[in-house]
């Protein structure tokens, strides 16, 4: 069955701590997600995650169905990256690392990197080349756009 990997690399006006903060709270996802997937977090979150924390989540990925999808926190490096991965859900396997790095002149480097597997193996495929690639970038693309709102270049540099 054919495994997938999307990559994303962003570089953002931030000091680690704050990329972090924003970055590591589950409630700021819902802000970095396209309002047409009418993403809803259904979980009681705390302040701050921890590895083995599940987030249980609502969205409409396809034709407003709505799905229910529950990930679960599996690694935390403080500060430098943490792995969330699909517990129940539309994929058959969903990994998806965040990493954070921090560059000369205020500036971070996060790299997404998702590797997942549709559910269907081999029959599936036409699926993810019609649908699933093209969505799943339009998702990142909207993140890359929203973070460069939420984390905007200061004027006059």
């Amino acid at each position: 069955m054919p495994v997938h990997t999307l990559e994303r690399i962003q570089v953002f006006p931030a000091t680690l701590a704050q990329a972090w903060e924003f970055f590591s709270s589950p409630r700021n996802l819902e802000r970095i997600t396209p309002k047409a997937l009418d993403f809803q977090i259904l979980s009681n979150l705390p302040p701050r995650m921890y590895a083995g924390m599940m987030i249980r989540y609502r969205v409409r990925p396809l034709l407003g169905i709505p799905l229910t999808w529950v990930t679960e926190i599996t690694h935390i490096e403080e500060g430098v990256r943490f792995v969330d991965e699909q517990r129940v859900g539309p994929y058959r396997m969903w990994h998806h690392e965040h990493h954070f790095r921090e560059l000369d002149g205020g500036r971070i480097e996060m790299l997404d990197r998702v590797t997942y597997q549709l559910a269907g193996g081999w029959l599936s495929e036409p699926v993810h080349a019609l649908v699933v690639r093209s969505q799943l970038a339009k998702i990142f693309e909207f993140r890359t756009e929203a973070v460069s709102r939420l984390f905007p270049v200061p004027t006059g540099s």
